[in-house]
């Protein structure tokens, strides 16, 4: 069992949207964003696939080692969701499963890279800041489609990047880390800085667009997926 427990009162379900709404924005407020102590040596991608025609997701959680990005561990969790799909609130959809699949691992990596947003949402707690805050852990998000804000499309060449901001403030980045491919959206979860998350996406996306362990955790499940159709 990973050595990250969850913070209950920072993991509990909402009762309706609003009450979702009122938790994301007091918990926004405990965001560390500054770089840990702790070196990162273990890196987990987390990723959730739903069945397009139940209402069963499959989350995964891959754990690598971050010097050659050899397989260290993984889980699968198969499950449903107690809360419905609300853009914005994805975070009390898919949370639940992905800690599940976090307390099924053997290996407690020092962070977690997510499938999603973490500073760039309308009340800077997407996903990857929500896990963070509930672990207590560092955490990124590197989403694959962009926010609902305002952008520009860096260079095309592997690192180039550019700011996504909000009301003056930088929320995130867009990163292209392969050569003439679309960017990934990054941003902080939780204790660590945006330029800590752009080196760090870009050093474990060496071959494909997606970071490794996200690219791991994804085919994990669409793999689990399509064995049960």
């Amino acid at each position: 069992m990973s050595d990250h427990q969850p913070r209950a009162a920072y993991a509990r379900l909402p009762r309706d949207e609003a009450e979702a709404v009122a938790m994301q924005t007091e918990l926004a407020g405990c965001v560390v964003v500054a770089d840990d102590e702790t070196p990162i040596e273990t890196v987990a991608g987390l990723d959730i696939a739903y069945d397009k025609d139940s209402d069963t997701a499959i989350a995964t959680a891959v754990v690598l080692r971050r010097g050659d990005l050899v397989e260290l561990d993984r889980s699968v969790v198969r499950g449903s969701s107690d809360f419905p799909y609300v853009p914005g609130l994805l975070a009390f959809r898919e949370l639940p499963l992905l800690l599940k699949a976090i307390e099924a691992l053997s290996v407690t990596p020092d962070l977690y890279v997510c499938d999603g947003y973490g500073l760039t949402h309308p009340r800077r707690f997407g996903l990857a800041c929500h896990l963070g805050v509930v672990l207590d852990a560092p955490a990124i998000g590197v989403a694959k489609n962009p926010p609902h804000l305002p952008w520009e499309a860096p260079g095309s060449e592997r690192g180039a990047w550019t700011a996504i901001t909000a009301s003056g403030e930088t929320v995130g980045c867009a990163l292209r880390t392969q050569d003439g491919v679309k960017p990934v959206y990054v941003s902080v979860g939780h204790r660590c800085t945006l330029p800590t998350a752009r080196d760090l996406v870009l050093e474990l996306a060496p071959a494909y667009r997606l970071p490794e362990p996200i690219r791991a955790a994804d085919q994990l499940g669409r793999r689990r997926l399509a064995a049960t159709e």
